[in-house]
């Protein structure tokens, strides 16, 4: 009845061929197998240990582990930080021998085991062994994952891996991510997140996997009470689960709310192609459930396809005249199976479909099953997904099975297919958003970084935590972000003098680091067209706020200048430093609805140009900022430029806890901002070695910018790739010979989409980096050449690879490309960097072999392999 008696019996019972060894000092056997007194004793080098005993004893067995040169383990055993305080140190112990012992790794403490079908590996403690599948399960809950066992065995659905990550004193899940992307059984990731602990390692493996593969989550704790709203507008609205949702859709991945629909996208994803758009046509031999199709895909704001008025005049041929002659498609409760296939065959031929659902009911004139035989093979030549809902029991099991068999996933009801398409949906949309080529948008500053540091420093000395609005303004202005003139009026005398300075009409507001929301407490004047009007309105906001607010500091009002609203829209711009990811930007409706509305989007940053569009195009409000009925829009440039700006100050200001701009005022003129509050953490520790280590993603990596002279007396900036660079890319690609592109890319690729150059354009600053040198060619920016450096996630391994178009060979342009990828490579702490050469370029040989590389030819292969380890540094 114990968890390692379990345990031995998974292990030895599940298929495992390699030799298992029980150790325990209390026994001689166990199930038939010798006992060893300790891990010393094992007379063999063990390649993973699960530990299974009291939490006290667990340290010592680990470091038993290490000095036997075990480098795997899995710690089940409960009782460490989970419990009490002397179990947080027992977990401390455990950290500091992993410490002694690098090579070493560890999933647990406090977990149900891992799982590896096919290599027969049970090593927990459940009760089920799962079946052999494509589908990787990653599970922070325990007692989850005996459910989902029971469940899969009953449903026959089948896993490439299995793990319960417990507490994650070691393993993570973005290590599990980056491993299972190496496996070759698993085709896509289910995870289920409680919490996360290194957001920035996460989203950087999440990122990478869902480049090609697919990743479905099901978050939970989603009202948790962390979530609580903060002082200001951005915190209130931006709660813990809505930057997850913000997260999880930056790094690929589909996140689902029902339990039963990580499986069905999991499946579907690894095993069929994803709808290439959101339209989605409707076949149906019943009224009904259409509609409940369309009124499913309608509440998830999916999109009903419009059929063409060829499709139109070809069904209206082969199906009755009752037909509905739109989509959905009825083929009427008569229909035959050879008028299914009619009609599946014609709606997917539509060019105007990118998903097709076929819905049965089965009447009395139905047979289910040979219309599903009709169905696949109807189907069966279009590289368009299908879904089907056979609705019912018995009568339509067989035909169920029929479609499964052939690959059409099949649901009992139409709602669910739809929700089921709507992650596709999700999924597709998510991965074009990462790599959807941004414009060029240059963001020039008047101040450079290490001048708004200082004067970010000098504005926040004063040791208070929530800045004034003159104070948060003022920082605004060190990124350029337009805002209102504020000057302080301590008395009425001084407000009247400074109205007259601005010019009427003007705003008084009241000015206490104590009060936030100015409006709340009758704080704010507007439009006060004399000084009357002005010595009046001082008397009656410093009055009000003193009755509001009586034991808050009131230094006095702020005035300034009176902004028109016409014509224009009143936005809030925010920033929230979440306690997972760091920085998350918000833009929504502002003004005194902001929270009334809650129309709003998310992201982290760093922005791109198309990032911040994609937020501002997310608003309900959208239709109303291009313009709407006769209304004007406002420049939609110039608010994506506020928001890069934005993003860059937080990015750069680690201390700033939360930011609000609200309104920010746009109309066609432009964008300023009318109001501004900045509470900054006086706690923050600054990394001067890593100053964005805040961030959840990577931003551009400056420090690897810089100017170079080539031989005949060029200069080259050689700066990181951006995936602006994308048409850049491509032109130097097509200005390189045969010769050129073969001794490069081997013969890979024939031609270049952008699917291939985001390869190259759209990377991870955490995992490679690619610099370009750029030239100016008779005005026009150009690319001359670009070099890689791709590491594995824990940089002890680097790939190169440099290219120079034919017009810039012979320049030095090459060995500068190399010689700064090498002092990244060293920046890393990269052990070794490998290059693969064809014998033919002997140049490359050359450069490299001067540079230290080690040569070696495989044998049969036409590649060079050259290989450059990094110099040992003295301790």
């Amino acid at each position: 009845g114990s968890v390692g008696h379990t345990v031995l019996q998974n292990v030895s019972s599940s298929g495992f061929n390699g030799a298992v060894y029980a150790v325990n000092p209390k026994h001689e056997t166990i199930c038939g197998k010798p006992c060893f007194e300790s891990v010393a004793l094992v007379p063999a080098t063990v390649d993973l240990a699960v530990i299974c005993t009291p939490a006290p004893t667990v340290p010592g067995i680990v470091r038993e582990c290490g000095k036997a040169g075990i480098l795997g383990l899995v710690i089940l055993t409960a009782g460490f930080k989970e419990t009490s305080p002397e179990g947080a140190t027992l977990e401390a112990e455990i950290a500091q021998t992993l410490r002694a012992f690098p090579a070493m790794r560890m999933i647990g403490p406090n977990c149900l085991g891992i799982m590896s079908p096919h290599h027969g590996l049970n090593a927990s403690f459940a009760s089920d062994s799962p079946l052999k599948g494509n589908i990787a399960f990653i599970s922070q809950s325990g007692a989850l994952c005996t459910s989902i066992l029971d469940w899969a065995v009953s449903e026959r659905v089948g896993f490439s891996q299995f793990v319960s990550i417990g507490n994650t004193l070691d393993v993570g899940i973005s290590d599990l991510i980056d491993y299972f992307a190496l496996d070759g059984h698993t085709d896509a990731i289910i995870l289920y997140i409680e919490s996360l602990t290194n957001p920035r390692a996460f989203m950087s493996a999440a990122r990478a996997f869902t480049r090609t593969k697919p990743i479905i989550a099901y978050k939970a704790g989603r009202f948790a009470e962390s979530a609580k709203a903060a002082a200001s507008h951005t915190g209130a609205m931006a709660g813990v689960d809505s930057v997850y949702e913000a997260a999880l859709a930056r790094a690929g991945v589909v996140r689902v709310f029902e339990l039963d629909d990580l499986f069905d996208c999991a499946e579907f994803l690894a095993k069929h192609i994803a709808p290439s758009g959101p339209r989605l046509a409707i076949v149906t031999n019943a009224g009904g459930p259409g509609v409940m199709a369309t009124d499913a895909l309608m509440e998830e704001r999916g999109q009903l396809a419009t059929l063409s008025t060829q499709t139109v005049e070809k069904l209206s041929v082969c199906l009755p005249i009752t037909w509905s002659r739109n989509n959905p498609v009825d083929v009427i409760g008569d229909a035959t199976p050879e008028r299914f296939a009619d009609a599946v065959r014609i709606v997917l031929e539509d060019p105007q479909v990118d998903c097709l659902l076929v819905i049965l009911s089965p009447q009395a004139m139905t047979d289910p099953t040979n219309a599903a035989n009709a169905v696949v093979e109807a189907s069966r030549y279009f590289n368009k997904p299908v879904l089907a809902s056979w609705m019912g029991g018995q009568k339509v099991r067989e035909g169920i099975e029929r479609l499964q068999t052939a690959g059409i996933p099949t649901y009992p009801s139409p709602e669910k297919c739809i929700r089921v398409f709507m992650h596709l949906v999700t999924y597709n949309r998510n991965r074009e958003m990462l790599y959807e080529t941004p414009r060029r948008v240059p963001i020039p500053f008047v101040l450079d970084r290490d001048q708004r540091r200082a004067r970010f420093t000098e504005l926040t000395q004063h040791g208070r935590t929530m800045l004034t609005e003159v104070e948060s303004k003022s920082i605004l202005q060190l990124f350029d972000i337009p805002v209102t003139p504020t000057d302080l009026a301590k008395t009425k005398a001084d407000s009247v003098a400074i109205a007259e300075r601005l010019g009427y009409p003007v705003v008084l507001k009241i000015f206490s680091p104590g009060i936030s929301h100015k409006t709340d407490i009758e704080g704010v004047e507007l439009n006060l067209q004399s000084a009357r009007d002005v010595a009046s309105a001082f008397e009656r906001i410093v009055g009000n706020a003193s009755k509001h607010c009586p034991q808050a500091h009131i230094a006095g009002v702020t005035v300034q200048p009176m902004v028109a609203k016409i014509n224009g829209h009143e936005l809030l711009l925010g920033a929230k430093r979440d306690s997972v990811f760091g920085p998350v930007l918000l833009v929504g409706i502002g003004g005194t609805a902001a929270e009334l509305f809650r129309d709003r989007a998310l992201e982290l940053p760093p922005l791109n140009e198309r990032l911040a569009q994609r937020m501002l195009e997310s608003l309900q409000a959208w239709p109303l900022l291009k313009g709407y009925r006769g209304r004007p829009g406002v420049p939609i440039g110039r608010l994506v430029e506020v928001l890069l700006r934005l993003s860059t100050l937080v990015s750069e200001f680690p201390e700033i806890h939360e930011l609000d701009i609200n309104p920010l005022w746009v109309n066609a003129e432009g964008a300023i901002a009318l109001d501004a509050r900045i509470a900054i953490d006086r706690g923050t520790a600054i990394d001067r070695y890593r100053p964005f280590s805040h961030l959840a993603i990577s931003p551009y990596p400056e420090e690897f910018v810089r100017s170079v002279g080539l031989s005949e007396g060029s200069c080259v900036l050689l700066r990181p790739i951006k995936p602006e660079d994308e048409p850049l890319w491509h032109a130097l690609i097509a200005s390189c010979s045969p010769e050129t592109m073969h001794a490069r890319f081997h013969g890979l690729f024939k031609a270049f989409s952008h699917a291939i150059a985001s390869r190259y354009c759209f990377i991870d600053y955490d995992r490679e980096i690619a610099i370009v040198a750029e030239v100016v060619d008779e005005g026009q920016r150009k690319l001359a050449g670009f070099a890689q450096l791709i590491s594995d996630a824990d940089h002890r391994e680097a790939e190169f690879a440099v290219l120079v178009t034919d017009n810039w060979q012979g320049k030095g342009l090459g060995s500068q490309l190399t010689n700064h990828c090498l002092a990244i490579a060293a920046a890393w702490d990269v052990e070794s960097v490998f290059a693969e050469i064809h014998p033919f370029n002997q140049r490359m040989v050359r450069m490299l072999e001067h540079r230290g590389f080690r040569m070696n030819r495989r044998t049969g292969e036409d590649v060079v392999i050259a290989r450059w380890e990094l110099p040992q540094q003295a301790d």
